[in-house]
C-alpha cells in the first residue's frame, strides 16, 4: 500500500505566538531570545531573516545586522501551552501522530486516501488549526518523512505542497544539499569539498563511495537524497519524567563528593533531555540519610535542558534540603513536567559560548557514547 505522510510545521512559531498577543509586532523584524548582548537568537521573523539573521546567532550580531529589529525575551511556558493546543487539534483528527518538536508533527494517513483524499483532508486540517489557534502553519505531503519535511520547507511560509509518488527524485534534484535532513555545517563542508552542491549530484554518486567516505551516515544521506526513507511515524506520547539516583558504598558527609555526584547526574540527565528533544520545568532533589529517612524538595523553573541552569538549581535545592548534618546514604535528581522542544540550552539566558560548548560536547557524546567526555568538575 502506498504511504501518505504529512509533515506539519508552525511558521516562525515563537514569533507567531508573540504576534497573537501584540499586533504591533506584525510585519516587523522580530527577534526572540536573550535580550543582552551575550544572549542567543532562539527564533526570528521572516522579516528579520531577510537581513541574514537565523536562530542560534549571537543577539549582538543580529542587532548589528538589523538595528530596527524588536527583541522579545519570550516565554517558553506560553509556547508550550500553544504547542499542546495544536497537538490536541491534530490528534483529534489524525489516526497516527508523531510530535517531532514543539512546532512540528508527522502524520501517517496511509489508507485514508481511498475514503477522504489525503490532500483535501490535510488542507482542511490546516485551515482548522489556523482558525482555532490563529497560528500560521505549513505542510508537505509525500510518501515518506524525509520528502514531506523538505516539501514543507520549500512551501514555507504559509504554504502547502504535495510531492506525487514517483516524483521524489525529480523534486529533490535541483535543491541545495543543505535541504537534506542530517546535513549540518560539518557535513555540508565535507560534501562541498567532494564537489557536491546540489542534490542531483548526490543522487548520481555511487552509494558505496558515500559509505567509504562518510560511513553509515553517508549511506543514510544518499538514501534521503534519492527520496528513500522507510522510517515509521511513531505515535506521539509524552515521557513524564527522567531521574537518577546514587547510593554510596559508604555513607558520607563529604560535600565535595556530594556536589560532584549531583552535578554528574544532572549533566547526564540534561544530555538525555537534549538527545530526546525534551525540556523540563520541574526539578526535584532527593536525599536519604544513614537511618533511611528520605526527604525531597522540588522547584518549578522555566522550561530548559541546560545543564548549567539545572546544576545551579539542583545544588541550591540540596543546600536547602540538607539540614540535619547526618551521614547521607543516597542522593537523587528527577526532572518532570517534560515537553518536546528542539533547543539544546536555556533558550533565553545562555550565552553563545554556552551554546557552542554544549553542542560540541553533545556531538562527541552522540558519536562516541554518553561517557566519552565529561566536565573536569565531575571527575
Amino acid at each position: 500500500m502506498e504511504r501518505n505522510i504529512v509533515h506539519l510545521d508552525l511558521d516562525s512559531f515563537f514569533v507567531s505566538v508573540e504576534r497573537l498577543l501584540n499586533s504591533e509586532l506584525n510585519d516587523r523584524p522580530v527577534l526572540i531570545g536573550g535580550t543582552s548582548d551575550r544572549g542567543v537568537v532562539a527564533s526570528c521573523s521572516y522579516e528579520a531573516r531577510q537581513f541574514g539573521i537565523h536562530s542560534a546567532m549571537p543577539m549582538k550580531l543580529a542587532r548589528q545586522l538589523c538595528p530596527e529589529a524588536i527583541v522579545v525575551k519570550g516565554d517558553y511556558d506560553r509556547y508550550a501551552l500553544y504547542s499542546r493546543t495544536v497537538t490536541e487539534l491534530i490528534s483529534e483528527q489524525a489516526p497516527v501522530v508523531e510530535k517531532a518538536s514543539i512546532d512540528e508533527h508527522y502524520l501517517d494517513l496511509t489508507g485514508m486516501d481511498k475514503y477522504f483524499g489525503c490532500w483535501k483532508w490535510t488542507r482542511e486540517l490546516r485551515q482548522k488549526i489556523m482558525r482555532e489557534t490563529g497560528l500560521p502553519i505549513s505542510f508537505g505531503l509525500a510518501v515518506n518523512k524525509t520528502v514531506s519535511k523538505i516539501a514543507t520547507g520549500e512551501g514555507k511560509p504559509f504554504g502547502e505542497m504535495q510531492v506525487v509518488s514517483g516524483k521524489e527524485k525529480e523534486f529533490l534534484a535541483p535543491l541545495s544539499i543543505r535541504k537534506i535532513p542530517m546535513v549540518g555545517a560539518r557535513t555540508y563542508t565535507q560534501l562541498r569539498n567532494m564537489g557536491i552542491a546540489r542534490v542531483s549530484t548526490l543522487q548520481q554518486m555511487d552509494v558505496r563511495t558515500m559509505e567509504r567516505v562518510m560511513g553509515v551516515n553517508g549511506v543514510t544521506i544518499w538514501k534521503k537524497a534519492n527520496g528513500l526513507d522507510d522510517a515509521p511515524v511513531v505515535p506521539y506520547s509524552e515521557r513524564k519524567s527522567v531521574s537518577k539516583e546514587t547510593t554510596f558504598d559508604k555513607d558520607t558527609i563529604d560535600m565535595e563528593l556530594l556536589k560532584r555526584t549531583l552535578t554528574a547526574m544532572v549533566d547526564e540527565l540534561a544530555f538525555d533531555l537534549r538527545k530526546e528533544n525534551k525540556l523540563t520545568s520541574c526539578l526535584t532533589v532527593k536525599i536519604r540519610y544513614s537511618n533511611f529517612e528520605t526527604f525531597t524538595r522540588q522547584i518549578k523553573i522555566s522550561y530548559t535542558a541546560s545543564e548549567r541552569v539545572l546544576t545551579e538549581q539542583a545544588l541550591a535545592l540540596f543546600h536547602k534540603l540538607y539540614s540535619r548534618r547526618m551521614l547521607i546514604r543516597l542522593v537523587g535528581v528527577r526532572f518532570s513536567d517534560l515537553v518536546t522542544g528542539s533547543y539544546q540550552i536555556d533558550l533565553f539566558n545562555d550565552a553563545i559560548t554556552d551554546l557552542n560548548l554544549s553542542r560540541a560536547m553533545d556531538g562527541i557524546r552522540m558519536r562516541y557514547g554518553s561517557h566519552s567526555i565529561k566536565k573536569a568538575i565531575i571527575l
